[in-house]
């Protein structure tokens, strides 16, 4: 059985897919979400589909090392703690790294000692106070 060995311009042609960006700016090393600007939600669904197109094992892959998420940046939460990506120094995705990746059939990327809390209080907050401000209005609307 032989194995499918894939090439680097295969990998930028699947970024360019998936980004829109033009395929000179698509370097071997380029980072994903700093010079391409895929982040948050662009970038997961491109690392969900890279996983199933190269069968990529993603058991190992943590998403907060490589890109932030949408929508909780202006969360009264994040006042008061940090989201996982805010916690950890960003380590880049780029295509080399889905390259080699691919080729082995797993996420290679080790990443540094690091904890998080066991629950995301930023997002904890930010669901007291929704339910908090539909007590209030149920209570208004009421009296």
């Amino acid at each position: 059985m032989t194995e499918i060995m894939y090439s680097i311009e295969e990998i930028k042609s699947f970024i360019v897919d998936k980004t829109g960006c033009e395929e000179n700016e698509v370097t071997s090393n380029c980072d994903l979400m700093n010079d391409l600007g895929c982040s948050g939600d662009d970038f997961h669904e491109l690392i969900d589909d890279y996983a199933k197109k190269y069968k990529v094992n993603m058991d190992n892959y943590l998403w907060y090392f490589h890109t932030d998420e949408e929508g909780h940046s202006n969360s009264i939460g994040r006042i008061f703690f940090r989201a996982p990506y805010e916690r950890v120094k960003q380590i880049p995705v780029t295509p080399t790294i889905l390259l080699e990746s691919a080729n082995e059939g797993k996420w290679l990327l080790t990443y540094p000692e690091h904890s998080l809390p066991k629950r995301r209080y930023d997002i904890l907050i930010n669901q007291i106070v929704v339910v908090l401000f539909i007590i209030f209005v149920i209570y208004k609307c009421a009296t």
